[in-house]
């Protein structure tokens, strides 16, 4: 397992091996290791990996200081709420600054949603800020968001992993062999950070992240 402190970048890290790199999440964020954009974040209280984001309107993001990803896996806990339109969860990726990413994301709330509709919306993908996902829900429907297993639990630890080969995303939801979702990605963006992300009005947990960039892909 990897110890991120300031002095240890992901970079640097990437630049070793083209390994899986586990994240103590706690360790991190008390190493000062997170740029947090309109979220607070604290260790939750009797845990030793996890963290806690609060709740707050319009999305907010914690990118993870060094990181630079362009092609891999980037794997993570997650937890959000079975509380509709009030929990919104996952990871952005390729990130440049607060207002242009890729993202993934969970709507617990969904999961297990009797509404057919409802429960095609629980995995979302979107790149903002050209294409936010009402774009892509009124031009694409049910292109870049997919149901998910019902027998995940909404308001409990759900495995969620992202795997990007040039345009090509798979995301994977709980701990499943096949694709939840498959995708071409969108906004032209291929480089850059990688950070934890909540939509409006949500908080969040997140636990044992996991990068592992692609043997092809360097680092700058």
């Amino acid at each position: 397992m990897w110890s991120f402190t300031k002095s240890t970048s992901l970079t640097t890290l990437f630049a070793l091996a083209a390994a899986a790199q586990t994240i103590n999440l706690a360790d991190q964020l008390a190493a000062g290791g997170f740029q947090t954009i309109n979220r607070e974040v604290a260790k939750l209280a009797g845990t030793s990996d996890t963290i806690h984001f609060n709740e707050k309107a319009d999305p907010g993001v914690a990118w993870i200081q060094g990181s630079d990803f362009s092609e891999g896996a980037v794997e993570v806990e997650v937890r959000g709420r079975d509380v509709l339109q009030q929990s919104f969860v996952g990871v952005a990726f390729h990130g440049t600054d607060g207002q242009h990413y890729e993202c993934v994301y969970l709507r617990p709330f969904n999961f297990r949603a009797e509404d057919p509709v409802r429960h095609g919306h629980a995995l979302q993908y979107m790149a903002v800020p050209d294409y936010d996902w009402p774009r892509l829900r009124e031009e694409f429907p049910e292109k870049f968001e997919h149901s998910v297993d019902q027998s995940l639990d909404p308001n409990g630890w759900v495995n969620l992993r992202i795997t990007v080969k040039g345009e090509a995303v798979q995301v994977y939801v709980g701990h499943v062999t096949a694709p939840t979702l498959q995708i071409h990605e969108l906004g032209g963006l291929d480089r850059g950070m990688i950070g934890l992300w909540m939509g409006n009005t949500s908080g969040g947990d997140f636990r044992n992240l996991r990068i592992t960039p692609a043997p092809s892909a360097t680092t700058k």
